[in-house]
């Protein structure tokens, strides 16, 4: 056993576990952080996404002792904590609480069950700091400057799968997501103050 100390959403969440616990059992059964899902549990469906320091991973194949001191971010504390977030989320100080990518979800109706969706919008919130950052994908064309275009999200999003398949709606997400991060367009209709986001993990 090992006592470790993960910063979850913003806050230092110690925890005694098993060398063997992945940070996916560790963040929904041990501390009750529910927005990650279990779906394969092989790493091959993205349900189970969480950004630590920033990077995505698949926090069903990452081992919990090696996120001791590290900053995981799941669907709940996106807005507040993520890259593209708005510093505050929910917290009264402005705005209506959601990222930009959970605000674009509702705005394209980019999910059905919801199952995937927390996988979803975490994994594109830090597909969109990649590509801000100037980091290629496998289809990239390195003979123009690169754009979200359909193949280059698609490619980018590979990872997480929808088995309701919304695909045709979770791509212009993302490309409207990043038109708000980047200022260049509207994020379209707010969502109203009573409008959960998407993938906060109402649903176990």
């Amino acid at each position: 056993m090992r006592e470790i100390t993960v910063h979850v959403d913003g806050t230092p969440r110690p925890l005694t576990v098993d060398t063997r616990t992945s940070l996916l059992d560790a963040l929904r059964e041990r501390l009750g952080v529910t927005s990650p899902k279990k779906g394969c549990d092989h790493g091959q469906c993205g349900a189970c996404t969480v950004l630590s320091g920033g990077r995505r991973v698949l926090s069903c194949l990452t081992l919990a002792v090696t996120q001791d001191g590290a900053r995981v971010v799941t669907a709940e504390g996106l807005a507040a904590h993520g890259p593209g977030g708005d510093g505050h989320g929910d917290d009264g100080r402005g705005g209506d609480g959601l990222h930009p990518v959970q605000r674009a979800f509702i705005d394209r109706d980019a999910f059905q069950c919801g199952y995937c969706t927390p996988g979803q919008v975490v994994s594109a919130a830090g597909m969109l700091d990649e590509f801000a950052r100037g980091w290629p994908s496998a289809v990239t064309d390195g003979t123009r400057p690169p754009r979200l275009d359909h193949a280059e999200v698609a490619e980018r999003m590979s990872g997480n799968l929808c088995r309701c398949a919304a695909y045709a709606a979770i791509v212009p997400a993302v490309q409207q997501a990043a038109a708000a991060s980047s200022g260049t367009a509207s994020s379209g209709a707010a969502a109203s103050s009573s409008t959960a986001a998407p993938g906060t993990g109402a649903a176990r």
